[in-house]
């Protein structure tokens, strides 16, 4: 944040003066890791055995979740980055994802819960009514209520315009009646709070079809009464789900007006519901790639502390069995899984807090700068989500395999976190849409000023690297490698208004991993001149630090970069292979 990013040309900002300076920065961060080791990490393994229950139309969760909300809300981390007359601190969204990083790689579903009450309660700060705001914002950033978003229907998944539930106006013209289900809501239904305030997509009878006429609506399982009483909203929770992993936080499928008594109230403007929503979604993508890189942080931490303590067998050429076996970390195949995860974890974390860069900037900027960041944040979304959930998971896999037999047993923490981060490549869009999204829509919006926006940006980059004699072949190569993306991404945009207009979309998600490498290399040779500049002027201790950095910096320009060419001959392919594939030839 200070030496790459700059977080001071964020909070140099009047908007963000409340966490100017790098002390505050620092004190936050202490705070947040203080949180993390005391009530996240002691209950990592109790939240996992200790599944939620569905008892008497109750969920039960871990009773260290009310703590934890209760903590959160009164300490002000739901509220951190909501305006300060909603309770917040108008925290960078830079500092708050990393601080929501140290909490993930402690727990990652304990911090489930008080992120997705700050998602909901920041759409009802944008788009919510005085009402909303007085009767159920307080109590959400106090967390004393839980916040969800509920989009996914049985019948449309990730097909929005497929959704069944409704909302029809009341005769009194003060609420609308909500009748649908809703599956797959994370924390949509617990005993950990008093009350659960769901972000809910309908439609209005009447509306136009497809998703231009979805509407967002607030949806309380328990509504407040004229006298300011809670009453039953004829929210019914069906079924909670059992998991492979991220256990402790419940997953529900949800009933809306079985007994035609769900009120559901306006939030924004009818048929607006899903530009609204995807502030929510967008900064929920983000979350997730930020909880991928964490959960994979905390694997690669934990191999890395038991390769320097397990001994097992001896340096190659190494013939005489009486000497001594060596630490593990010693041997050259746990060195390349190990500087692997290194690279990919860091780079991505370097990603991602450039994406929470370019969204405070794009909040306090105005005229060109502000599209510009809002540019870049649009065609970098896809990426924060997908790259670290899908590389996370070989990330959490080479850790694993650096314990041996032992990772894949529960004495040691790998085994949970390979099946905690196998869900994040799945919510949210999954890596199948994030694809689509990016080159069904992103590369080419606007005549693809996105990314022209994102080129140059990586070029800059390139050019300020080019001074340094040790970044200089590591630039040609990113420059190369921006160049093959830029001819692959000109050539699939003009299959698509070809005779191959199917062709071109069938491969969207290898196209995404190109993007994706080449979006991380980027952000490690943005690291390069902090590196280097570090090694210069660094004692003991610092050194190994640029050290291990330079090191993760080659491995991905040298082991990972190069991948991108066989994608491109891939991609670059204008056969029919998947169009004139049959189901049948796959039974």
């Amino acid at each position: 944040m200070n030496e790459v990013l700059n977080i001071n040309e964020v909070t140099r900002n009047d908007y963000f003066k409340e966490s100017h300076g790098k002390t505050v920065v620092e004190m936050t961060l202490k705070a947040a890791l203080e949180l993390g080791d005391n009530l996240f990490y002691p209950i990592f393994e109790e939240m996992d055995r200790k599944v939620p229950l569905f008892e008497k139309d109750n969920v039960v969760v871990h009773d260290k979740v009310k703590e934890i909300m209760k903590e959160c809300g009164e300490g002000g981390w739901i509220a951190a980055s909501l305006p300060v007359q909603y309770g917040g601190f108008q925290m960078p969204r830079m500092l708050h994802l990393s601080c929501r990083f140290i909490l993930s790689a402690a727990n990652y579903s304990a911090g489930v819960f008080p992120n997705l009450t700050t998602g909901a309660a920041r759409l009802i700060v944008k788009f919510g009514n005085d009402w909303m705001k007085k009767t159920y914002l307080p109590k959400m950033v106090k967390g004393q209520w839980q916040g969800t978003m509920a989009l996914t229907e049985p019948e449309a998944g990730s097909s929005l315009a497929d959704l069944k539930t409704t909302a029809e106006l009341d005769s009194s013209g003060n609420f609308y009646n909500i009748s649908g289900q809703k599956i797959f809501i994370s924390a949509g239904d617990h005993d950990g709070v008093k009350n659960i305030v769901h972000m809910l997509l309908a439609k209005i009878p009447g509306s136009p079809p497809g998703v231009k006429g979805i509407s967002l609506f607030l949806v309380p399982k328990l509504r407040v009464n004229e006298e300011g009483n809670l009453e039953s909203n004829d929210v019914i929770t069906a079924e909670v789900y059992h998991k492979l992993g991220y256990r402790g936080c419940p997953i529900t499928k949800l009933n809306f007006g079985e007994n035609n008594n769900c009120r559901g109230y306006l939030v924004g403007e009818a048929n607006k519901g899903l530009s609204h929503m995807f502030q929510l979604v967008n900064e929920s993508r983000i979350s997730v790639g930020i909880g991928s890189a964490a959960i994979a942080s905390a694997a690669y931490h934990a191999a890395l502390e038991y390769t320097q303590q397990r001994k097992q067998g001896r340096p190659l050429g190494e013939k005489n069995p009486l000497n001594p076996p060596v630490e593990i970390i010693e041997h050259l195949d746990i060195k390349r899984m190990l500087l692997y995860q290194k690279s990919i974890i860091e780079g991505s974390l370097s990603l991602l807090l450039y994406g929470a860069k370019c969204a405070d900037l794009e909040e306090v900027s105005n005229g060109a700068d502000k599209e510009r960041w809002k540019y870049l944040l649009e065609i970098l979304t896809p990426i924060f989500k997908a790259y670290p959930s899908e590389k996370g998971i070989i990330c959490v896999s080479n850790a694993l395999q650096c314990f041996g037999g032992y990772g894949y047993c529960e004495d040691f923490p790998v085994e949970q976190l390979y099946r905690d981060i196998r869900i994040h490549p799945l919510h949210e869009g999954t890596t199948g849409i994030q694809a689509l999204d990016l080159l069904g829509r992103k590369v080419s919006y606007k005549n693809g000023i996105a990314f022209q926006i994102f080129c140059e940006e990586v070029e800059k980059s390139i050019e300020t690297a080019l001074s340094f004699n040790e970044l200089k072949d590591f630039s040609k190569d990113l420059q190369a490698g921006l160049d093959r993306l830029k001819l692959v991404t000109r050539e699939l945009l003009e299959q698509a208004v070809s005779k191959q207009a199917k062709a071109w979309i069938a491969d969207a998600t290898l196209y995404l991993e190109m993007f994706g490498t080449v979006a991380i290399a980027w952000q490690w040779l943005l690291q390069g001149p902090a590196i280097i500049s570090g090694l210069k002027k660094s004692n003991k201790k610092e050194f190994n630090f640029f050290q291990g950095k330079l090191f993760a910096l080659m491995f991905f320009f040298k082991y990972e970069l190069n991948n991108i060419y066989s994608i491109e001959r891939r991609l670059l392919n204008e056969d029919d292979l998947l169009i004139s594939l049959k189901k049948e030839y796959l039974n």
